[in-house]
């Protein structure tokens, strides 16, 4: 089941994957040709910056593709972890474009300068409907995977900014208020910059091997000296091998050899189950060489 369910997910990345990189390549074609058309190098410069996040999906692609393959001799876990460095640079790309946002923004202010008019505002609608659809193929699986939420956010930032290039624009044909759309400008690179800062931060401490999100070590410590037989554990180690999968390695005291192998089968079990950790070692030691024994079962609250 596990291999199918992964199958499955696969596919539905790379439906995903392909109608964004498709669209958006599309609509970068489209942007640019009316840029060039009314003039318009906010349409010029907004396109280049699309293409870059076409770069992004495709960086993020590549990476969940690369995890699927074969563990080998050299890489014995595979290409797992490559998922986590894409989450990186396309945090990184996120951060880099807000910059890019947050400093034309405040340019503008000083120096106001006329939106081209309502080709610009036609063009941006169509990115916030194109933007939009297809961020909507990452949402479901966002909050468990940090590289598609990297791709969502991605699609979700420009899809914001389309709609405060709309909404900008509605209000200065209205009132001819040209600080509007720096002003719309900026408050768009702050909502990007809290997102873009939460993915840059989880995909740190999952390059750092941290625990992932959602896992309490403390509660699978508790689990674990439930086990029958169990004494003590230490050496407790839980990280992340890719944005979607997550080992443990641990040693655990259990002086009576006796069904060793059915509380191993158990416990693996129970970890993906109860925390999802799929991947377990566990080592047993028949004696506690701890001393004061810091690491017994006994007394846990």
């Amino acid at each position: 089941m596990g291999v199918n369910n992964a199958h499955h997910h696969g596919a539905e990345h790379n439906r995903a994957f392909a109608i964004g990189v498709v669209l958006n390549l599309g609509f970068v074609a489209v942007e640019a040709a009316f840029g060039v058309v009314a003039g318009s190098l906010a349409l010029l410069a907004d396109a280049g910056h699309n293409l870059g996040d076409v770069l992004g999906l495709l960086l993020a692609w590549g990476a969940t593709y690369l995890a699927r393959l074969r563990p080998t001799r050299r890489r014995t876990y595979g290409w797992r972890s490559s998922t986590i460095l894409a989450a990186l640079v396309n945090a990184a790309i996120l951060l880099v474009a807000v910059g890019g946002i947050a400093s034309e923004g405040v340019r503008r202010l000083y120096e106001p300068a006329r939106v081209a008019g309502k080709t610009v505002m036609l063009v941006a609608a169509v990115g916030i409907v194109i933007n939009a659809a297809t961020a909507l193929l990452f949402r479901p699986r966002r909050k468990h995977d940090v590289n598609i939420r990297g791709a969502f956010l991605h699609l979700a930032g420009d899809a914001a900014v389309s709609a405060g290039v709309v909404v900008a624009g509605v209000g200065m044909l209205a009132t001819d208020w040209q600080w509007l759309d720096p002003i719309v400008s900026l408050i768009i690179a702050v909502v990007l910059l809290v997102g873009s800062w939460r993915l840059l931060r989880d995909s740190i401490n999952l390059a750092l091997h941290a625990v992932p999100e959602g896992i309490d070590p403390e509660q699978v410590r508790r689990y674990l000296c439930g086990l029958p037989g169990v004494m003590a554990v230490h050496d407790l180690h839980i990280w992340a091998m890719s944005t979607t999968e997550t080992a443990l390695t641990v040693h655990l005291v259990k002086p009576n050899p006796e069904a060793d192998d059915a509380v191993i089968s158990r416990a693996t079990e129970e970890l993906r189950e109860l925390f999802g950790i799929q991947h377990t070692t566990m080592q047993w030691e028949r004696e506690n060489h701890s001393g004061p024994c810091p690491n017994c079962c006994d007394g846990l609250g």
